[in-house]
Order: C-alpha cells, then sequence, then structure tokens
C-alpha cells in the first residue's frame, strides 16, 4: 500500500507541475518580439493596418495573454491542441501524429544503443580502474562529452557521406526508386539513413551515462558486503555482476528518466541537419515561423515526457529503498 500512496502522491504533484511549465513557456514565448503574421505582412506591399489587424484578431493574439492562455489550456483539457498559424491551417496534432513516431523510433534507437554501450563500458572501466582501457575510454567519453552534437555530426557528414560515400546523410529513406524496393531492400534502405542520426544523437548520452556508471561502480565496490562476498570465495565475475552491478545501476535510474528529455530536445539538432521530418524539425520551423500553437503542441510533448521520466525514476527508487516511499531516513 505504501507503494501505490507514493505513486499517487507524485502523479497529483505532476498536474502543478505541468500547468506552471506550460504558463511559463506561454508567457516566454509571447514576450519573444515577432509575430507569426509578419512573414504574411512583411514581404505583402498591399498589407494594410487594418488587414494585419484582422489577422492579429484571426489568430486571437488581440486579446491579454492571460486569456489566450485560458483558452489554449481549456482547448488542452479537451486534447484539442488548436490549428497551426501556417497558411494550411492544419490541426496541431495531426501535424505532431505525423512526425511523432519518426522522432520516437530515432530516441527509441538511441536509448537502447547508450544502455548497450554506456553501462557494460562504465562497468569495466571502474573493475579495471587506472588501467590503459581505463584511460583510454576516458580520453574517449571526455571528448564525446564536451564536443557539440552538432559539429561532431557535421563531421561524420563529411567524412561517412562526402567523402567515403558509405552512408547517406538526409532524409529516412532514398528518394529514388524507395517504391520499387523489396520489403528488405527498404528496411536495409532506412537502416542506413538511420546510422549516423541514431549514433550522433547517442553520443552524449553515452558519455555522460558511463561516467556515472563508473563512479557508481566504484563506490559500490568499496562497501562492506562486496568485502564480505569477496572473503566468502565467490568468483569475481559474480561479485561484480551479480552483486555490485545490480546496486550501481540504482543511481542511472534517475539519470536515464532525467535524459528522456534531453534527448528530444537533441532531435532539433540532428532532425535538422539531417533533414528528418520529425518532432525536432518541427518545433524549429515553428520557432521561426512563431506558430505558437505547433510549438505549444510540441513543449507539451517535451513537458509530459520531462515529468514522466521523473515519476519513473521516483518509482524506481521507490521500489528499491523502503525509505523513500515512507520518508525514513531517521537511520542515516
Amino acid at each position: 500500500m505504501d507503494i501505490i500512496l507514493f505513486i499517487f502522491k507524485r502523479t497529483l504533484w505532476l498536474i502543478p507541475t505541468f500547468i506552471g511549465i506550460t504558463m511559463i513557456s506561454f508567457a516566454v514565448m509571447h514576450l519573444a518580439p515577432g509575430e507569426p503574421m509578419a512573414l504574411q505582412a512583411n514581404f505583402n506591399p498591399k498589407m494594410t493596418p487594418e488587414a494585419r489587424e484582422r489577422l492579429r484578431k484571426q489568430y486571437g493574439l488581440d486579446m491579454p495573454l492571460h486569456i489566450q492562455y485560458a483558452r489554449w489550456l481549456k482547448g488542452l483539457i479537451t486534447l484539442d491542441l488548436g490549428r497551426s498559424f501556417a497558411p494550411d491551417r492544419r490541426p496541431v496534432w495531426d501535424k505532431i501524429r505525423e512526425r511523432f513516431p519518426v522522432t520516437l523510433l530515432i530516441n527509441a534507437l538511441s536509448m537502447g544503443l547508450i544502455l548497450i554501450i554506456s553501462i557494460p563500458l562504465g562497468a569495466a572501466a571502474a573493475v579495471r580502474q587506472n588501467s590503459l582501457f581505463d584511460h583510454i575510454t576516458t580520453v574517449i567519453v571526455y571528448i564525446g562529452y564536451a564536443a557539440p552534437a552538432f559539429w561532431i555530426a557535421l563531421l561524420a557528414m563529411l567524412l561517412f557521406g562526402i567523402k567515403w560515400h558509405i552512408l547517406p546523410i538526409s532524409g529516412l529513406h532514398s528518394l529514388l526508386g524507395y517504391e520499387s524496393m523489396t520489403a528488405w531492400e527498404k528496411a536495409i534502405d532506412w537502416t542506413r539513413h538511420l546510422v549516423l542520426p541514431v549514433s550522433i544523437s547517442a553520443v552524449g548520452g553515452i558519455a555522460g551515462i558511463s561516467r556515472f556508471m563508473k563512479g557508481s561502480m566504484l563506490e559500490v565496490t568499496g562497501q562492506d558486503y562486496i568485502l564480505t562476498a569477496r572473503a566468502k570465495g565467490l568468483p569475481e565475475h559474480t561479485v561484480i555482476y551479480k552483486h555490485a552491478l545490480r546496486n550501481a545501476l540504482l543511481p542511472i535510474i534517475t539519470i536515464l528518466g532525467l535524459s528522456v528529455p534531453g534527448i528530444i530536445g537533441g532531435s532539433v539538432i540532428f532532425e535538422s541537419l539531417f533533414a528528418i521530418p520529425g518532432i525536432g524539425q518541427l518545433m524549429w520551423t515553428s520557432v521561426m515561423a512563431r506558430d505558437y500553437p505547433v510549438l505549444m503542441g510540441n513543449l507539451v510533448i517535451v513537458a509530459v515526457l520531462t515529468l514522466l521520466g521523473n515519476l519513473l525514476a521516483d518509482i524506481g527508487y521507490a521500489l528499491a529503498d523502503p525509505r523513500i516511499r515512507t520518508g525514513d531516513f531517521k537511520g542515516d
């Protein structure tokens, strides 16, 4: 019952937190210079002040900011994100729905790559502390952590796409001859197009989580129960991978939960660079066009993922440590 009550309380806190996030985002967005009708009005010599005002009224921008936010929030409650300010005036949800699977696929593959590489890499570096392997991986990881993602992406595009002609550097699939391909050929074509975006989006996560994993493993391997397990004569691989690794993974739960929105935010960079029609590219074009409804719809997705990531991290910790869900830390 403690865990159910804990989850219920945490879930209730998500509501005011979400409202606060959207309120601040809505205010900051509208305080930024420029208006949605600027692209239509500034390059149209026949645009009169009266016509500009009609556009503002059509978009609902003539109302006070708090009224605009209340109308947007009312629509959100009914799962209506409004219509885009773009000339097509399409529903925001339709634009997000057709692009979200692409971003979800890339980020799921990226997260899987991060877990597959970073956890064993961090654990191995901790077990072989101060060895040549540890020094080499430390240098490589720090370079990957410090180097900007867009710079690494440009270098990869230049090397693998332009110089060596190994991998494509734009889109999700080939434009010529794609429809005539077999299912197997289409799968290979998609794989070749996704190699660079997925790899680039995972670089920062691999670097960061592997370092956290190494620090967590070093802390755990110094605990008394690990020394006791070794004193009992247990094999080293059993001590490391059954006892130490399991407990060292607990702090990584929080890091993974917090890294989900960061990966989605990073989609803006690599989806724009690789011309991938996903949520990140949609956010970028919405910012440039001051398309407030589409931008707010994307921010809702990011906010929900952030809050869900935090909630899952809290639940993971509560399951691992009963003191967290009961609030009892008197023994510490």
